[in-house]
Protein backbone atom coordinates (compact mmCIF):
# COMPACT_ATOMS: atom_id res chain seq x y z
CA UNK A 1 0.00 0.00 0.00
CA UNK A 2 1.32 3.42 -1.24
CA UNK A 3 -0.23 6.67 0.17
CA UNK A 4 -2.76 8.13 -1.14
CA UNK A 5 -0.98 11.24 -2.07
CA UNK A 6 2.26 13.20 -0.55
CA UNK A 7 -0.23 15.43 1.74
CA UNK A 8 -0.96 12.07 3.65
CA UNK A 9 2.28 11.56 4.93
CA UNK A 10 2.85 15.08 5.13
CA UNK A 11 -0.11 15.28 8.08
CA UNK A 12 1.97 13.30 10.22
CA UNK A 13 4.96 15.67 10.21
CA UNK A 14 5.88 18.60 12.24
CA UNK A 15 5.75 22.35 11.06
CA UNK A 16 8.61 23.44 9.31
CA UNK A 17 10.92 26.45 11.48
CA UNK A 18 8.46 28.80 9.90
CA UNK A 19 5.32 27.27 10.89
CA UNK A 20 4.61 26.05 7.71
CA UNK A 21 3.78 22.19 6.47
CA UNK A 22 6.31 20.63 5.02
CA UNK A 23 6.13 19.96 1.09
CA UNK A 24 7.78 19.21 -1.58
CA UNK A 25 11.12 17.20 -1.87
CA UNK A 26 10.99 16.77 1.81
CA UNK A 27 8.17 15.07 2.10
CA UNK A 28 8.67 12.80 -0.89
CA UNK A 29 11.83 11.65 0.56
CA UNK A 30 9.59 10.69 3.74
CA UNK A 31 6.92 9.02 1.83
CA UNK A 32 10.16 7.21 0.22
CA UNK A 33 12.01 6.02 3.32
CA UNK A 34 9.17 5.06 5.58
CA UNK A 35 8.01 2.75 3.06
CA UNK A 36 11.49 1.32 2.47
CA UNK A 37 11.85 0.79 6.27
CA UNK A 38 8.85 -0.56 6.42
CA UNK A 39 9.92 -3.37 3.83
CA UNK A 40 13.46 -3.84 4.13
CA UNK A 41 13.81 -2.50 7.79
CA UNK A 42 15.93 -0.06 9.04
CA UNK A 43 19.40 -1.66 8.80
CA UNK A 44 18.47 -2.94 5.18
CA UNK A 45 18.32 0.85 3.51
CA UNK A 46 20.91 3.34 3.00
CA UNK A 47 21.18 6.55 2.23
CA UNK A 48 22.13 5.20 -1.27
CA UNK A 49 18.86 3.55 -1.32
CA UNK A 50 16.36 6.19 -0.31
CA UNK A 51 18.00 8.62 -3.31
CA UNK A 52 17.97 6.32 -5.82
CA UNK A 53 13.97 6.22 -5.08
CA UNK A 54 13.66 9.52 -5.12
CA UNK A 55 15.44 10.14 -8.47
CA UNK A 56 18.02 12.38 -6.60
CA UNK A 57 21.68 12.17 -6.29
CA UNK A 58 23.23 11.31 -2.56
CA UNK A 59 24.61 15.06 -2.47
CA UNK A 60 20.73 15.96 -2.97
CA UNK A 61 19.62 13.93 0.15
CA UNK A 62 22.31 14.69 2.09
CA UNK A 63 21.53 18.49 1.25
CA UNK A 64 18.28 17.48 3.20
CA UNK A 65 18.85 15.06 5.97
CA UNK A 66 22.72 14.02 7.41
CA UNK A 67 21.23 10.74 8.31
CA UNK A 68 18.67 8.11 8.06
CA UNK A 69 18.02 8.74 11.88
CA UNK A 70 17.10 12.16 10.87
CA UNK A 71 14.18 10.86 8.69
CA UNK A 72 13.18 8.43 10.76
CA UNK A 73 12.85 10.23 14.14
CA UNK A 74 10.45 12.61 12.62
CA UNK A 75 8.42 9.64 11.22
CA UNK A 76 8.44 7.82 14.50
CA UNK A 77 6.98 11.01 16.41
CA UNK A 78 4.51 11.90 13.88
CA UNK A 79 2.92 8.34 14.02
CA UNK A 80 2.83 8.10 17.94
CA UNK A 81 1.43 11.88 18.48
CA UNK A 82 -1.09 11.55 15.40
CA UNK A 83 -2.63 8.24 16.23
CA UNK A 84 -3.78 9.66 19.39
CA UNK A 85 -4.33 12.52 18.38
CA UNK A 86 -7.05 11.11 14.98
CA UNK A 87 -8.19 8.38 17.82
CA UNK A 88 -9.15 11.45 20.60
CA UNK A 89 -11.07 13.27 17.71
CA UNK A 90 -13.52 10.54 16.80
CA UNK A 91 -14.07 10.10 20.20
CA UNK A 92 -17.50 11.33 22.21
CA UNK A 93 -17.60 10.84 25.75
CA UNK A 94 -21.41 11.15 26.02
CA UNK A 95 -21.91 7.95 23.96
CA UNK A 96 -22.22 4.99 25.86
CA UNK A 97 -18.67 3.21 26.87
CA UNK A 98 -19.12 0.08 24.54
CA UNK A 99 -19.99 2.45 21.19
CA UNK A 100 -16.75 4.77 22.13
CA UNK A 101 -14.85 1.34 22.44
CA UNK A 102 -16.13 0.64 19.05
CA UNK A 103 -15.16 3.67 17.62
CA UNK A 104 -11.63 3.60 19.43
CA UNK A 105 -10.91 0.38 17.59
CA UNK A 106 -12.24 1.43 13.94
CA UNK A 107 -10.54 4.71 14.41
CA UNK A 108 -7.35 3.01 14.75
CA UNK A 109 -7.41 0.25 11.99
CA UNK A 110 -8.47 3.55 9.69
CA UNK A 111 -5.38 5.23 11.04
CA UNK A 112 -3.11 2.21 10.25
CA UNK A 113 -4.47 1.49 6.98
CA UNK A 114 -3.87 4.98 5.94
CA UNK A 115 -0.50 5.41 7.55
CA UNK A 116 0.49 1.90 7.18
CA UNK A 117 4.05 2.40 5.97
CA UNK A 118 4.75 5.08 8.28
CA UNK A 119 3.18 2.87 11.30
CA UNK A 120 5.25 -0.01 10.76
CA UNK A 121 8.95 2.36 9.83
CA UNK A 122 8.45 4.41 12.84
CA UNK A 123 7.39 1.40 15.89
CA UNK A 124 10.86 0.15 14.55
CA UNK A 125 12.82 3.06 16.50
CA UNK A 126 10.43 3.21 19.25
CA UNK A 127 12.25 1.74 21.36
CA UNK A 128 16.27 2.60 20.46
CA UNK A 129 16.28 6.05 20.02
CA UNK A 130 19.59 6.82 21.76
CA UNK A 131 17.78 10.72 22.46
CA UNK A 132 16.21 10.34 25.52
CA UNK A 133 14.42 13.34 25.18
CA UNK A 134 12.61 12.43 22.10
CA UNK A 135 12.10 9.00 23.07
CA UNK A 136 10.45 10.60 26.39
CA UNK A 137 8.21 12.40 24.68
CA UNK A 138 6.86 9.55 22.41
CA UNK A 139 6.60 7.72 25.34
CA UNK A 140 3.74 10.75 26.65
CA UNK A 141 2.12 10.11 23.22
CA UNK A 142 1.63 7.05 23.50
CA UNK A 143 0.27 7.05 27.06
CA UNK A 144 -1.75 9.43 26.04
CA UNK A 145 -3.49 7.00 23.82
CA UNK A 146 -3.32 3.76 26.35
CA UNK A 147 -5.18 6.39 28.82
CA UNK A 148 -7.82 7.31 26.70
CA UNK A 149 -8.61 3.33 26.23
CA UNK A 150 -8.50 2.59 29.55
CA UNK A 151 -10.71 5.59 30.74
CA UNK A 152 -13.34 4.44 27.63
CA UNK A 153 -13.25 0.68 29.97
CA UNK A 154 -13.58 2.17 33.07
CA UNK A 155 -16.78 3.82 31.81
CA UNK A 156 -17.73 0.48 31.05
CA UNK A 157 -17.35 -0.95 34.18
CA UNK A 158 -18.99 2.04 36.11
CA UNK A 159 -22.00 1.63 33.41
CA UNK A 160 -22.44 -1.46 34.31
CA UNK A 161 -21.81 -2.32 30.38
CA UNK A 162 -18.20 -4.42 31.30
CA UNK A 163 -17.29 -6.73 33.65
CA UNK A 164 -15.19 -5.91 37.07
CA UNK A 165 -11.66 -6.23 35.31
CA UNK A 166 -8.21 -5.13 35.85
CA UNK A 167 -8.07 -2.17 33.58
CA UNK A 168 -4.63 -2.28 32.83
CA UNK A 169 -5.00 -5.97 31.58
CA UNK A 170 -8.02 -5.54 29.61
CA UNK A 171 -6.46 -2.09 27.78
CA UNK A 172 -3.65 -4.46 26.82
CA UNK A 173 -5.87 -7.14 25.71
CA UNK A 174 -7.39 -4.81 23.12
CA UNK A 175 -3.91 -3.44 21.78
CA UNK A 176 -2.85 -6.98 21.64
CA UNK A 177 -5.67 -7.37 19.26
CA UNK A 178 -5.35 -4.79 17.22
CA UNK A 179 -1.64 -3.19 17.08
CA UNK A 180 -0.06 -6.14 14.91
CA UNK A 181 -2.98 -5.83 12.36
CA UNK A 182 -1.03 -3.02 10.51
CA UNK A 183 1.92 -5.42 9.73
CA UNK A 184 -0.71 -8.13 8.41
CA UNK A 185 -3.25 -6.01 6.89
CA UNK A 186 -3.63 -6.77 3.44
CA UNK A 187 -5.41 -3.62 1.85
CA UNK A 188 -6.10 -5.47 -1.46
CA UNK A 189 -8.07 -8.02 0.73
CA UNK A 190 -11.76 -8.58 0.80
CA UNK A 191 -11.99 -6.70 4.34
CA UNK A 192 -11.51 -3.26 4.61
CA UNK A 193 -9.66 -1.68 7.96
CA UNK A 194 -12.94 -1.14 9.25
CA UNK A 195 -14.78 -4.17 8.64
CA UNK A 196 -12.14 -6.16 10.43
CA UNK A 197 -11.90 -3.78 13.61
CA UNK A 198 -15.52 -4.14 13.73
CA UNK A 199 -14.96 -7.44 13.69
CA UNK A 200 -12.39 -7.78 16.35
CA UNK A 201 -14.52 -5.36 18.49
CA UNK A 202 -16.92 -7.92 17.99
CA UNK A 203 -15.04 -11.02 19.86
CA UNK A 204 -13.67 -8.34 22.47
CA UNK A 205 -16.91 -6.93 23.82
CA UNK A 206 -18.61 -10.92 24.09
CA UNK A 207 -15.00 -11.38 26.26
CA UNK A 208 -15.48 -8.46 27.94
CA UNK A 209 -19.09 -7.40 28.59
CA UNK A 210 -21.05 -8.04 31.81
CA UNK A 211 -23.21 -10.82 31.62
Amino acid sequence: MQFRSMDDVAELLELDSAGHPLQGRIVQIFQVACRLFAQRGFDGVSMRDIAAECGISKATLYHYFPDKDSILRPLAMGTTKSIFLHVSKHDDATQPPLVRLRSFLVETANFFEKFRWAWIAGSTVFWSDPKARARKERIGWRDRYEHLLREILQAGIDAGEIRQTDVKMAGLFVLGSINWMARWYDPEGPLTASDIAEQFCDMIVEGIRRG
